[in-house]
């Protein structure tokens, strides 16, 4: 349970930012950094304890306990960090530390103008949302989870191939940093060595002839025993812990949470802009080149049945295509579910 802090104050990304050094600090340093009382600090320290931050206690102060630096996300870094006109294009870009999902709340405000994009990102998610309802779950400074809101002037333009193109974009930006082997999974999900890496939900809301668009990217960057034991039992049509990635496994070095952030919010909004004038056909080759499961064994899962076959790929309107039984049958995003048969790879 949270502590809360004296007089309602909230010093958490504060204090925070001055723990994330290679040297303890005391309790009486942070408390004249902060302006606040030595009670405020010890509470504060309490309460990042209780959402999972692992912070040491020494005679010397305190420090954090993770192993490896921990970078915070930087508004004013990752804007220096867009590139091409993605920063004029970006007309919002909140930074949390804390909030339900950011999803939901680039989905409770208006959509932005033609042409423009708001975008939020968070540290903590209290209830960040998978594909079919799930929840996501974002290790405090090891994960990424940023929402990026778009207007469609015609709602008609929208449709669930748009999340196959935002796995596109997000394996160009990945690519771009470094990563190797990043693949894709119809519909949903980001792939490292058959593991799952990142996810994606797209949610739209439409009125007027207009479709408000949230794009919801979570990628991990590094998973800690206890973050996989936090996610492990959600996981569990992906065969438990073994079925997670990380970043770090696919990068020669380590990548900054905020060069991450810049460079998704740079490849969505060329993919947006692009996927507006020439729908899914503009991606559709690249995603079938990234297709992790294309000519393999799999399983598809549907409300009352499952059905076995070999995965070969999409068609033009982004559908599954699983061969089987002499027939290519086609399966719909949001009707059906498709696993891997390992050890038949």
């Amino acid at each position: 349970m949270a502590v809360p802090l004296p007089h309602g104050l909230d010093l958490r990304r504060p204090l925070l930012a001055l723990l994330a050094t290679d040297e303890p600090r005391s309790g009486s340093f942070l408390a004249r950094a902060l302006d606040a009382a030595e009670s405020e600090i010890i509470a504060g320290v309490d309460q990042l304890r209780a959402l999972g931050v692992d912070i040491a206690a020494s005679p010397e102060g305190f420090r954090l306990n993770a192993g490896r630096r921990l970078e915070l996300l930087d508004a004013d870094a990752i804007r220096a960090a867009l590139l091409d006109d993605a920063a004029g294009r970006l007309q919002r870009l909140e930074v949390l530390f804390e909030v339900d999902s950011t999803n939901t709340r680039l989905l409770g405000r208006p959509g932005p103008p033609a042409g423009f994009a708001d975008a939020a990102l968070a540290e903590l998610q209290n209830a960040g949302r998978g594909r079919q309802g799930r929840r996501w779950i974002s290790p405090f400074g090891a994960s990424l989870a940023l929402s990026l809101g778009w207007t469609f002037g015609d709602a008609e333009r929208v449709d669930s191939t748009l999340s196959l193109a935002v796995g596109v974009a997000v394996c160009r930006a990945l690519g771009g940093l470094g990563a190797q082997g990043i693949r894709l999974k119809w519909p949903n999900d980001i792939w490292f060595e058959d593991r799952k890496l990142g996810g994606v939900l797209v949610e739209t809301r439409t009125g007027g002839g207009a479709a408000h668009v949230v794009v919801g990217v979570g990628v991990n960057l590094h998973l800690s025993a206890e973050s996989r034991r936090q996610i492990g039992p959600l996981t569990g049509a992906l065969g438990g812990t073994s079925g997670l990635a990380a970043l770090d496994a696919a990068c020669p070095s380590p990548l900054s949470r905020n060069a991450l952030a810049a460079a998704l919010l740079t490849e969505l909004l060329r993919m947006l802009t692009v996927f507006e004038r020439h729908g899914f056909a503009a991606f559709r080759d690249e995603w079938r080149s990234l297709d992790a499961l294309q000519g393999r064994p799999a399983r598809v899962l549907l409300a009352r049945d499952a059905v076995e076959g070999i995965a070969r790929g999409v068609d033009e309107d982004g559908g599954l295509l699983l061969e089987h039984g002499g027939n290519v049958d086609k399966f719909i995003a949001g009707e059906a579910s498709l696993r891997l048969i390992r050890g038949e790879a």
